[in-house]
């Protein structure tokens, strides 16, 4: 009897707490544009805030210089849970993965390099004391996915970015080369080879 009790709470704290509609809306949208207006909306809320050694680390041992962004925890932030509402439930080492990047060994070969843990797991448990994650089990996975209230904030936010124009990069042509500039013709180096052998003479 204990054993069945046991059974079922664990398939309630399995189920997602999203629905798959309101989940797909907001992944539908730009990345980057839903990470920015996720960043601003979580600069509200008093749990999620940058620790006091935030402007002197790396995010990752394959980074060479710290953020230069000054508000890059808000943004790392809203990466993270944007993360865990597209690969939930999903953990710190997963994350970390994700994350990661090339790291340059010098005149070795360049090899993956894992992003930074504590950064991912002080993020984390900043969302999960504002009520943005909880942890939660579903099959052998362990580990965050988003609550309702962090589903509802990015519905809200999608339809906002949809709303909004999309910032493009425009595409400059480089300048073309000047006349001097330009490269040696075959009849050219022809020229130059003659009156090499000339002046040694």
């Amino acid at each position: 009897m204990a054993e069945t009790k046991q059974v079922e709470a664990t398939q309630v704290d399995a189920a997602p707490a999203e629905k798959p509609s309101e989940q797909m809306d907001s992944l539908s949208v730009d990345a980057n544009q839903l990470i920015e207006l996720l960043a601003k909306e979580l600069h509200s809320i008093p749990q999620i805030k940058p620790p006091v050694w935030a402007p002197f680390v790396k995010t990752g041992a394959h980074k060479e210089r710290p953020p230069a962004r000054s508000d890059w925890w808000y943004v790392r932030a809203a990466a993270v849970l944007r993360t865990v509402a597209r690969l939930g439930p999903v953990g710190t080492s997963k994350l970390r993965t994700k994350f990661g990047g090339k790291h340059s060994r010098g005149f070795k070969s360049e090899r993956f390099a894992r992003g930074s843990g504590s950064i991912i797991r002080k993020a984390m448990q900043q969302l999960e004391k504002a009520g943005l994650i909880r942890q939660a089990a579903k099959g052998v996975h362990k580990g965050r996915v988003i609550t309702e209230k962090a589903s509802a904030m990015l519905s809200t936010l999608a339809t906002k970015a949809t709303k909004e124009p999309r910032k493009v990069k425009k595409y400059r042509p480089a300048p073309a080369p000047s006349h001097a500039a330009a490269q040696p013709t075959a009849a050219t180096a022809v020229h130059v080879k003659k009156e090499a052998a000339e002046a040694k003479k």
